[in-house]
């Protein structure tokens, strides 16, 4: 499979393609393409400059290089983070709060694939596609991804084309299409050929010597296949997973944006269409090696070859000029600490509250009776039946207060909110119960809300990046924006993920639906006078 999946991928994405001049004067746009780079931490824009050459470096020197940009919600997930970015709001208007509330649904069945069922449902509100198809009825979008929810939740509850990889296949659900695209099959059909997946090997790009990193951290992941070159396994079936978690699932992913935006004929309409990229790379790997690996070194150069690729591939296919293309991240990441150690950082470490809430759960059964008193505790965020305690007689509010201050003794802890605390924060000066506030809708059943110290982690050790904090470690995210009516240059100021879909809605001259809580970043934009959204 894997061998097959590169060869369809580099057909599209050579590393040795040349680079399309960029056009001087700026033409209407044809089509905006929107590409969230799963745990792309904007330190490696830095860190890596030096060694890129393709689409990443494209974009860092003619965009708008927002440079202080960050999700303003505390839950960062994937879910919540690809809401925002296509929507303008926050999790508390979107509603996708977490992961395991984004997408899921069993009434929406996947398309010649197996796995679980796959809908916007949840999501609340409108996106940046429908703002677009408003004013041009005849607008089309793309949206695709390796994962559900990166796919789906950027372009909000359109029925557009909408597509993610189960198992090693290009899919959607029912809720798009009742059967999969010609197109798509055809792709598969070349694409995803598992039986040629062993023995495919991950080597570095450039010299080993042009890596800093050392390749000899045995808590990298969990302490299994952590030295170059990495090899897959014999079996297809760990051969495909060893390609999800390889560098060359982007190049797939973007082989199939080319590939769908020809067969549609995406920026070839009397107004603007939308193209949706999640590419989830370097989170697969970040997940196992962190972020201050030779593993995500090398990732991040390889993306920015083959972005260098796509982006002239659009170029010839609309025509240079006529793109406008908005960079960003759903989150960022927590180094891992046994790295953090290992430089002399003591003021680090793994936080659980597991003990305290099985004992909680316990007492609440003990009084109350029957089970699902805690309905989770993730990320941070402890929900509660709050409704079915009070009706069996339970002060819901004093187990919160006594949760409260037990989860303050607990090492790693910096603080702990609670509705009523949230409610009375000062939104401009406290930015931790800021993102905390903008992450919760008023029907979340969120009761506790646990910040861990800066450079923590949840869980047990497994030698790689986390997030899912609202500390700016895993807030912090790029954001660039590039193409006609867009002045280049590094804004230095503080900016939101949700000013990205106002923006973009005022260089196409199209308005949002409903109030955003992004503003338009007016300092970059070198068109005036055209409908756009207002905060």
């Amino acid at each position: 499979m894997v061998e097959a999946l590169v060869r369809v991928a580099m057909v599209w994405l050579p590393l040795n393609a040349p680079l399309v001049a960029r056009p001087q004067a700026p033409p209407v746009p044809r089509l905006v393409v929107l590409i969230t780079v799963d745990q792309l931490s904007p330190d490696y824009l830095v860190r890596f400059r030096p060694q890129f050459t393709g689409g990443l470096e494209r974009l860092l020197r003619n965009g708008a290089v927002f440079t202080g940009a960050y999700q303003d919600h505390a839950v960062t997930e994937t879910a919540p983070g690809h809401a925002t970015v296509g929507s303008g709001r926050n999790p508390w208007s979107t509603g996708i709060v977490r992961n395991d509330e984004g997408v899921p649904d069993s009434t929406a069945p996947l398309l010649e694939s197996n796995g679980p069922g796959a809908s916007p449902r949840r999501f609340r509100g409108t996106a940046l596609f429908d703002w677009i198809a408003n004013q041009y009825p005849s607008a089309r979008a793309l949206s695709m991804s390796y994962k559900d929810r990166s796919a789906i939740l950027p372009i909000g509850r359109a029925r557009q084309h909408v597509y993610w990889v189960a198992g090693s296949r290009f899919t959607t659900s029912r809720y798009y299409a009742d059967t999969l695209a010609e197109w798509v099959r055809r792709f598969n059909a070349e694409a995803a050929v598992s039986e040629r997946a062993p023995g495919y090997v991950w080597d570095l790009l450039l010299p080993p010597s042009s890596y800093p990193e050392p390749d000899s951290m045995p808590f990298e992941n969990r302490g299994r296949n952590f030295n170059f070159p990495h090899r897959s396994p014999a079996d297809s079936a760990g051969a495909v997973n060893f390609f999800a978690h390889s560098p060359w699932l982007d190049s797939l992913t973007l082989a199939f944006a080319l590939v769908g935006v020809r067969e549609l004929g995406l920026g070839r309409g009397p107004g603007p269409d939308l193209l949706a990229v999640g590419l989830s790379a370097t989170d697969e790997i970040g997940h196992s090696y962190g972020p201050d690996s030779r593993e995500v070194h090398d990732q991040i150069l390889r993306l920015d070859r083959w972005l260098g690729m796509f982006l002239d591939s659009l170029d010839r296919a609309i025509g240079p000029g006529h793109v406008v293309v908005a960079l960003t991240a759903d989150h960022g990441v927590t180094a891992a600490p046994e790295i953090l150690r290992a430089r002399g950082d003591t003021a680090t470490g793994f936080v659980s509250v597991d003990t305290l809430v099985r004992r909680m759960q316990g007492e609440l059964v003990a009084r109350a009776g029957g089970g699902g008193c805690i309905r989770y505790a993730e990320v941070g965020l402890v929900a509660m039946d709050r409704a079915g305690l009070t009706q069996r007689g339970v002060n819901v509010d004093s187990v919160v207060e006594a949760m409260r201050e037990a989860a303050l003794r607990i090492p790693g802890v910096v603080r702990v909110d609670t509705r009523r605390t949230l409610a009375a924060v000062d939104t401009l000066s406290d930015t931790i119960g800021r993102r905390w506030r903008n992450s919760l809708p008023a029907d979340a059943l969120g009761e506790l809300m646990i910040t861990l110290r800066p450079h923590h982690q949840w869980g047990a050790p497994m030698g790689g990046g986390r997030h899912g904090q609202p500390t700016d470690d895993d807030t912090h995210v790029p954001l660039v924006i590039a193409g006609p009516g867009v002045t280049a240059g590094r804004y230095p100021g503080r900016v939101s993920v949700v000013d990205l879909a106002p923006t973009l809605a005022r260089l196409l001259g199209v308005s949002p639906l409903e109030r955003v809580d992004g503003r338009v970043l007016n300092e970059a934009l070198a068109r005036r006078g055209v409908a756009g959204a207002s905060r």
